[in-house]
């Protein structure tokens, strides 16, 4: 299926690995334009040589720490007109909710939701232009059912998918969509690192937690980063154009609400 993105400009946030990296390799592999988006700029230059130019596509990288001050100004410095937003940061750490300082919840409201508020007004201007665009937020399962352990991260995502909610109704009118892709267990370097936690609160084995974790899942296996990047490809396309406002989960079933 043609996904109509050659010549499509495209912001790929958290690009240098994981969800984000396979994303910008799908969206280059349909012929679009990426900027990758993250801190290492090692890395950045890395994935950028790896990317599909095979139909003339033009890519570059814009080094930039979410967390750092200077953030509005590295934003307001991407001079290109854009048509597809992807925002995806890594979650905040694990834990009970209880357990959670203030100080947590601040930081990663700001660095999810504020942080993709700063973007979107960046890129939409140019996207009313044109009556077309795509911003598409990586986020979670966990706002159709809290995970456990995962106090912050279960009340921000919460948050930054009823914020694209009302982003959708605001900016339907102008061609524009706003959805979220809602992974499941994806093998990522974040999964590693909760099976890890995991392991040691439950006094067991890594490999007895994966399994039990995967056994949890219909599919019986962990997702791969690929599979969500087919999904972020399909809403970014211009056959998703009636597709707005949703939460879409990529998690081989194991959301047990529809």
């Amino acid at each position: 299926m043609d996904l109509g993105l050659k010549n499509k400009n495209a912001i790929v946030c958290g690009s240098t690995q994981g969800i984000g990296e396979a994303t910008a390799q799908e969206l280059a592999r349909q012929g679009a334009n990426i900027t990758l988006v993250a801190r290492n700029k090692d890395v950045l230059s890395n994935v950028l040589e790896s990317l599909d130019k095979s139909l003339g596509q033009s890519h570059r990288f814009v080094c930039i720490d979410f967390s750092a001050d200077n953030f509005l100004e590295k934003i307001q410095a991407l001079d290109q007109s854009y048509d597809i937003l992807i925002n995806n940061t890594g979650g905040p750490a694990g834990g009970p909710i209880i357990d959670a300082k203030p100080q947590a919840f601040l930081d990663a409201f700001k660095m999810h939701l504020i942080n993709n508020q700063l973007l979107v007004s960046h890129v939409v201007q140019s996207m009313k232009v044109k009556n077309f665009g795509r911003i598409i937020n990586v986020i979670s399962t966990s706002v159709k059912a809290p995970i456990q352990g995962l106090g912050v991260s279960n009340t921000i995502r919460a948050a930054v998918a009823n914020w694209a909610k009302t982003l959708s109704l605001e900016l339907g009118p102008f061609g524009i969509t706003v959805n979220n892709v809602l992974p499941g267990f994806t093998n990522t370097n974040r999964l590693t690192s909760i099976i890890q936690r995991k392991a040691n609160e439950q006094s067991k084995s890594i490999d007895d937690v994966s399994k039990a974790m995967q056994s949890s899942v219909p599919a019986r296996r962990f997702g791969e980063s690929h599979e969500v990047a087919n999904a972020v490809a399909f809403l970014s396309s211009v056959g998703a154009s009636y597709i707005n406002g949703i939460n879409l989960p990529v998690d081989g079933g194991r959301t047990a609400s529809l």
